[in-house]
């Protein structure tokens, strides 16, 4: 057996190969070109041979990206650590270089092999939904980072305008900002004219907003200074032509992560959870997989998705923590869930409420709630049956009856 500990970078890869006994069989350094790879995988299999790839590891401290890609296509097996063992595993010195980083990888490989969990990557349609999601996700984090901004600026010069829809963004609401961007033009403005812009921006029921919002502006309100109004209000277009698109593309991904949503034989398990909707559903597919031997028990998937807490003991001193190292877009999914469906499912939301009444913080609460509903989808994923809320009502009464 040959353990490879392949150090990571933007521009080259540090690779260090000892065997069982610990002696170095072979290092290299390669570029993250094209040529570069093809040398890393050439090097690698120059030790192993082409029929003994299975007994080469390698160590690496990511599970994702062209480096992975490669390894995977060329018939090596992959195996991620958390950087954070790693860091453990430096001397007293606390020396740190590439190839002493590569070097720790192989010992820890070596050492620690038989807890090292084989990379084994998700279905093309899991891949591809996961990849959607996120990505969607990093758009959904840029919209509120300027619906924050353009909610200040509207508070310095036209605060009004907060008042004049729900939902900042709003196609309709964006398109009356682009067209009324100081507290004067609004008030300039007839109530057909702003139905006319309401109806431009595809409000659902332009009239009745037209109306609300005139008599809203007519009411005394405050406002800012000309000079004032004047650089706002131009900041105010600059934010709002850079919110638009971004409306535009999260609505596009819906459609796209709808769609592919639909083609997976998993759909019905997802989509009839209560309360799981259009965006939560995909997401714990997505989250959890298809593949069912992936999770040895539970245990994994709540440790994976960091709803399973951490307990620390020194002495007489033990408190249970919070989870760090997990999986973040996947708490944040199960999270989601768990908080929504305290809205339909009794029991969760008694759950909920009795966490709180501990004293526990609702963040707490909304976690540990989690923690249950993964052991509740993980017994109805490994055995492919929907969620039955009369069905695990009558479980839970059953559980709870030797422990009474």
């Amino acid at each position: 057996m040959w353990y490879a500990g392949i150090d990571w970078a933007d521009e080259k890869h540090d690779i260090m190969v000892i065997d069982d006994a610990g002696h170095q069989v072979g290092k290299r350094q390669v570029k993250h070109t094209v040529e570069g790879l093809k040398e890393l995988t050439a090097f690698l299999q120059s030790i192993s041979g082409p029929q003994r790839k299975a007994e080469l590891a390698c160590i690496v401290e990511t599970n994702h990206g062209l480096l992975i890609t490669a390894l995977l296509e060329a018939g090596f097996a992959v195996y991620p650590v958390n950087p954070n063992t790693i860091d453990r595993r430096r001397s007293a010195s606390g020396a740190k270089t590439d190839s002493i980083d590569a070097y720790l990888l192989a010992k820890v490989g070596r050492a620690d092999f038989a807890e090292l969990r084989r990379l084994t990557p998700d279905s093309p349609i899991i891949a591809e939904l996961k990849a959607l999601i996120r990505d969607q996700d990093s758009l959904i984090q840029m919209q509120t980072r300027l619906v924050n901004q353009i909610t200040a600026c509207l508070k310095a010069y036209y605060p009004v305008a907060l008042h004049l829809s729900s939902k900042l963004q709003q196609p309709s609401t964006l398109t009356f900002l682009q067209t009324y961007p100081t507290p004067g033009s609004a008030m300039a403005a007839s109530i057909q004219q702003i139905e006319m812009t309401l109806r431009k921006g595809r409000h659902s029921n332009p009239r009745h907003a037209a109306s609300t919002i005139y008599e809203t502006l007519h009411q005394p309100h405050l406002q800012a200074d000309e000079i004032t109004t004047r650089t706002k209000s131009r900041r105010l277009l600059t934010l709002v032509k850079q919110l638009l698109p971004v409306v535009e593309s999260i609505a596009e991904y819906d459609k796209a992560i709808a769609a592919l949503f639909l083609t997976h034989e998993d759909l019905e398990l997802f989509r009839r959870l209560p309360r799981a909707g259009k965006r939560l559903a995909p997401r714990l597919l997505a989250e959890i997989g298809d593949d069912r031997t992936r999770y040895s028990h539970t245990a994994s998937l709540q440790a994976l998705a960091g709803t399973a807490p951490v307990l620390f003991q020194s002495g007489t001193y033990a408190k249970a923590h919070r989870r760090y190292a997990c999986i973040k877009p996947r708490l944040f999914a199960m999270q989601q869930f768990a908080w929504q469906s305290t809205l339909s499912e009794p029991w969760a939301l008694e759950y909920y409420q009795r966490k709180r009444l501990e004293g526990k913080s609702h963040t707490v609460a909304v976690r540990a709630l989690a923690n249950v509903w993964i052991r509740v989808i993980y017994a109805m994923w490994l055995k492919g049956e929907c969620y039955q809320a009369a069905i695990f009502e009558a479980a839970r009464r059953e559980h709870a009856k030797p422990a009474a």
